[in-house]
């Protein structure tokens, strides 16, 4: 591909938070030509009008996905459930489909079944999907023309503990992580915050037990330790900071986990590790990374029990979703990986 040349892209669920912030991202992309967007509910209605921060942006108007027309990438940002039912609906639209929902994650049918609670719709696709976490699967994801974006909580329990099972330097014993989410990885839609914004800010323990995304790490992490995850709304919208409790061994220290870390995410654009002695951003904080594709890692060692108590942030819609599909359509299609991901953040948060 030359440097003018750009695919289109139509988004299906594009007045959801993760569809719209897949339409932001490609909106500024150098290779992308966004040429359609659905919504049932809004269509015929402008995007900037359900994504205000788009005014001036796009011209945009939603459809019916009845009237989807042929492009070159299509992006399903549908809830739960609906992109396997309707995949035969979508694979004749585009060479290349990404999957923003949970659908084509989990390779393991029982793991699926368990975490789910019914049996896949489509289990004979499965196989034809790339997971998309580009820090561990970017070799499969060269060339690929089937992309299951990871999970925004997986995300940032996997990214974390990653390096350190892979290299062996926690010991076997339960892991637990607790994450708290802004309202939008929760399950809130923009309708419903704008119409109960009380809902979209609440602060509760959403999932203390059983959340779903525990399937996507057990699936990616090496080694099979207990792992036990809970998540909690937060008075955010945006973001999620994850803390989990691991245990080293004796005669481990920060050195150890430091170098985990600088060899596995060593190269890597969009992992950033924080550990500083001084000033208040001393840690890993979600409010820095509003609109960014970053992660940002930090761990703390309590040496007298053997303790590491490792913690994440990111913005759950972009590294926990567009950007992070993003960042897999470049790799798929030989881009620069950070094509459309520049956005640094924002200080003062």
């Amino acid at each position: 591909m030359t440097g003018t040349e750009q695919l289109s892209v139509a988004i299906v669920g594009g007045s959801g938070y993760a569809g719209g912030e897949f339409l932001r991202l490609a909106l500024g992309h150098p290779h992308l030509n966004v040429t359609q967007v659905t919504s049932e509910r809004s269509a015929g209605q402008p995007a900037a009008l359900i994504h205000p921060n788009l005014r001036g942006r796009t011209n945009l108007k939603f459809r019916k996905a009845a009237e989807l027309e042929e492009a070159d990438i299509l992006v399903l940002a549908l809830p739960h459930g609906s992109a396997a039912k309707r995949l035969a609906e979508f694979e004749g639209k585009a060479r290349v489909i990404v999957d923003l929902s949970a659908d084509f994650r989990l390779r393991d049918l029982d793991l699926y079944r368990q975490y789910y609670g019914e049996d896949h719709p489509a289990p004979e696709k499965l196989n034809e999907w790339v997971y998309g976490n580009p820090e561990l699967h970017r070799e499969e994801l060269r060339g690929a023309t089937r992309i299951a974006c990871a999970g925004c909580f997986a995300t940032s329990v996997i990214l974390p503990l990653y390096p350190l099972l892979k290299l062996g330097v926690l010991l076997p014993k339960d892991i637990i992580a607790t994450g708290l989410v802004g309202s939008s990885a929760a399950g809130a839609s923009p309708s419903e915050a704008s119409h109960h914004p009380e809902r979209a800010g609440s602060l509760r323990v959403y999932k203390p037990v059983g959340h779903r995304h525990t399937a996507e790490a057990i699936q990616e992490l090496p080694g099979r330790f207990p792992l036990h995850l809970t998540a909690i709304s937060t008075l955010r919208v945006r973001g999620i900071l994850t803390t989990v409790q691991a245990w080293i061994p004796d005669g481990y220290s920060d050195r150890d986990v430091w170098a985990a870390y600088r060899e596995v995410y060593g190269a890597e654009p969009f992992i950033r590790i924080v550990k500083v002695a001084r000033g208040i951003h001393r840690y890993p904080d979600p409010m820095l990374l509003d609109g960014t594709n970053y992660c940002d890692l930090g761990f703390e060692m309590d040496v007298d029990t053997g303790r590491v108590v490792l913690m994440s942030a990111i913005d759950n819609l972009v590294k926990g979703t567009a950007g992070h599909a993003l960042q897999c359509l470049n790799i798929a299609h030989g881009w620069p990986e950070t094509a459309g991901l520049e956005f640094a953040g924002l200080h003062p948060a």
